[in-house]
């Protein structure tokens, strides 16, 4: 049956911009699947390693600022690609030798300075980022001759990305390396008295995660041909955090599904919804009331619980 539900999900995903009558909608799509990656990224952190961030926007602004930045500099797609990820890796190396000397509190506390100090900059430094106006873009690149200009066709580039990586969040949850970044998350004590490095477990899931968000922050890039300050802003580092608890942390399902419903509800609800923040507000503490483990995991316990099971 898993793996039914998975082709089956597999034939939907691939055949969205078949079914889907209107542009408009397959931009929503894409939005929601690199939205999942981003979210996908904060759970390694906020799910596997028990380290809550609300500065991954920062991250994210970083890739794309990095990546506007060489475009509009004359350079080729692979190279804005392969620089926009070095700095980000960069930066995540940086963000976690500053955010690991925290725990609990002041971890967050933390990564949400230095995630005010992107922004900072982002607003503040006008010969670099331009400010409120931000940085254009010029297009979007063609893989093996395949041009994204068109909706479709970057649909269905964001999509093979975002199967990347699930499959590398897979592939990371059943390794020895996730096993022992849950490990430093339940009994840091015991797996620091098991001889675990449990300071570079921690930093290497964190560059992980922050390689995953650069990814995430390079496609906002492109979908967007557009980046400013909004991008990194704390608000936008609540939202994926939020993605990530709604949908249920240290799952691979959650994160994905809490990124489509916080799309959806800014970009389909608001159009029919005039207070769709006080809905996706109520709909969050009803989360949290009725399923605080998350959607996904809660979902799954009523269907066990089911009599018709």
């Amino acid at each position: 049956m898993k793996r039914f539900a998975l082709a089956a999900a597999l034939v939907v995903l691939a055949t969205v911009p078949l079914w889907v009558g209107s542009t408009y909608y397959v931009n929503i799509a894409s939005q929601i699947l690199f939205y999942a990656v981003f979210a996908l990224a904060v759970n390694v952190l906020a799910g596997y390693a028990g380290l809550v961030s609300l500065g991954h926007a920062g991250l994210f602004g970083i890739a794309a600022y990095a990546a506007a930045k060489i475009m509009t500099s004359g350079h080729g797609h692979l190279a804005v690609a392969a620089g926009a990820l070095a700095v980000t890796l960069a930066a995540a190396a940086v963000f976690a030798v500053l955010a690991l000397r925290g725990t609990g509190l002041g971890f967050v506390m933390i990564t949400v300075a230095l995630g005010q100090i992107v922004w900072g900059v982002a607003y503040r430094w006008i010969s670099l980022t331009n400010g409120d106006n931000g940085i254009t873009i010029s297009g979007r690149p063609s893989p093996f001759g395949l041009s994204l200009a068109s909706p479709r066709g970057f649909y269905w580039a964001t999509l093979a990305v975002f199967l990347l990586a699930v499959a590398s969040m897979a592939v990371f949850v059943a390794s020895p390396f996730g096993a022992s970044v849950r490990g430093t998350r339940d009994q840091p004590r015991r797996m620091n008295a098991l001889g675990y490095h449990v300071w570079m477990i921690r930093f290497l899931a964190f560059v992980l995660s922050g390689f995953w968000t650069g990814v995430a922050g390079l496609l906002y890039l492109y979908y967007n041909q557009f980046v400013s300050p909004q991008a990194v802003t704390l608000t936008a580092s609540a939202e994926a955090l939020l993605m990530v608890i709604s949908g249920g942390t240290a799952t691979l399902l959650g994160p994905i599904t809490g990124a489509a419903l916080v799309v959806v509800m800014k970009n389909v609800a608001s159009a029919y919804i005039e207070r769709w923040n006080f809905v996706l507000g109520a709909i969050f503490v009803a989360i949290v009331v009725f399923m605080p483990e998350g959607l996904v995991p809660g979902v799954a316990r009523l269907v066990r619980r089911s009599p018709l099971r």
